[in-house]
């Protein structure tokens, strides 16, 4: 039996669980979530051995390189076989901005306030 030489991009980003479902890995390329070798790629399109996909979720983006072809669902041991994972690491955690949070129905900041977020966002006033 020959291996298969192409696979549907969103079937092969459901098979690797980079997406939770097929119509979700649908829908991401659809949306232009989903490329292949730098372009938009549509879910019909085939990958091939070598391939580099971008898959942008709604934290981060994932680069892989097709490392295997399947078309079917595997289970997690497999799917790491079939791809190469060249996203960087996310960043420490002392770098990652500080969000400031006000409580639901705080209503609007004092000046105070407001010059303390400003002061903690490093801007000034008269931006």
């Amino acid at each position: 039996m020959d291996a298969p030489t192409s696979a549907r991009v969103d079937s092969w980003i459901w098979a690797v669980r980079l997406a939770k479902t097929r119509s979700a890995a649908t829908a991401a390329c659809r949306a232009g979530h989903v490329q292949v070798n730098g372009e938009r790629a549509k879910a019909a399109q085939p990958v091939h051995l070598g391939d580099e996909v971008r898959l942008r979720t709604t934290d981060l983006e994932r680069t892989v390189l097709v490392a295997r072809l399947v078309s079917k669902r595997v289970g997690a041991s497999v799917a790491v076989e079939c791809l190469v994972d060249l996203t960087p690491p996310p960043p420490p955690r002392e770098e990652v901005a500080v969000t400031v949070r006000r409580d639901r129905g705080a209503g609007r900041p004092t000046k105070r306030e407001r010059r303390d977020l400003e002061k903690l966002r490093g801007r000034s006033a008269e931006d």
